[in-house]
């Protein structure tokens, strides 16, 4: 990871190129840490069990609180949807609302609020996200009607898929709301890897952007992420999600950033779905703001150019 001031040198001497890294399937096997000389690397959702990023991006809940409960946050930037801090004084009355002192001692019963207890007693400020407790108190009692006599269990595998999240923010808090780069920001409901692209081009202020693991589509009927089946993730066994809103939101950022030169990088240049070109961004390819290449043509050319690694050389 860089410092500081390795990024403000970095970028007076031009060398401002981003790695945007999405899940997909097509970056399996390649050495992340390859690109690691060659520019800042961005990073989405749970890459971090894998790689650690220079800067991570979240937008889904779930995901959000469990790369906060980690502690990665406290390691790296990370940029996350609707990340509002609010104090600690307000937690009773913002997360019990307005329940009652017995509802919400039953509901402690069960696991239903996800949180980082250990940081709770440090913690100034707190997040967060999901049901709230009147919402959780009718998924409770269907549930509890529903299996009339059952074990507290087979109560507890019906409301698993309803949680409060809370995130009690450390000292060491690097954390931000992906509102927080452009204070002319309007959420625009992306999904991860374009709001990744997006929170890049506003810190970064890059000359080029590579595509790493964003397939968009799938060669099977099944989903192509590296990590479905998996926490916070789909299963492995779902259909391929549908791409059209992904293909639009990278080619709104290519539109509104004309002067930024974007790579797709495929695992090959065939007529694979994943490696085939999008016919919606045939305008930014054919005025040269967009090229397909492979891994091993962008490692030829970040080899023959200039690298971070290079900085103390140069300067």
């Amino acid at each position: 990871m860089m410092s500081d001031e390795d990024i403000k040198e970095y970028h007076n001497i031009g060398v401002n190129r981003v790695f945007c890294i999405g899940n997909a399937e097509s970056r399996v096997g390649f050495d992340l840490e390859k690109l690691r000389p060659h520019g800042m690397i961005y990073g989405c959702n749970a890459i971090y069990r894998d790689f650690m990023p220079d800067v991570l991006t979240a937008v889904d809940n779930g995901i959000i609180h469990e790369i906060y409960h980690s502690g990665i946050a406290s390691k790296i930037p990370c940029y996350f949807r609707n990340w509002t801090k609010l104090p600690k004084m307000t937690y009773d009355g913002v997360v019990r609302g307005m329940i009652s002192e017995e509802e919400f001692k039953e509901l402690s019963e069960y696991d239903i609020i996800k949180e980082n207890k250990d940081k709770k007693e440090q913690a100034e400020e707190f997040v967060i996200h999901g049901t709230n407790m009147k919402g959780m108190v009718s998924i409770l009692r269907n549930a509890q009607k529903t299996h009339s006599g059952k074990p507290k269990d087979i109560i507890q595998k019906q409301i698993n898929s309803s949680h409060i999240y809370v995130s009690w923010i450390t000292p060491d808090d690097k954390s931000n709301d992906i509102r927080d780069v452009w204070k002319e920001y309007k959420d625009h409901g992306w999904a991860c890897g374009a709001s990744a692209g997006f929170v890049a081009v506003k810190r970064e202020q890059p000359k080029e952007i590579y595509m790493i693991g964003h397939d968009l589509v799938s060669n099977t009927r099944l989903v192509n992420n590296i990590y479905a089946g998996t926490k916070h993730y789909v299963a492995k066994e779902n259909t391929a999600t549908p791409h059209d809103n992904w293909v639009n939101q990278w080619y709104t950022l290519m539109d509104w950033n004309p002067n930024i030169k974007f790579y797709k990088v495929n695992k090959a240049l065939d007529d694979r779905p994943t490696n085939s070109p999008i016919d919606v961004w045939d305008p930014w390819h054919k005025r040269g703001q967009l090229e397909y290449i492979t891994y091993e043509q962008m490692m030829n050319k970040l080899n023959g150019g200039l690298t971070r690694m290079t900085i103390s050389d140069i300067m």
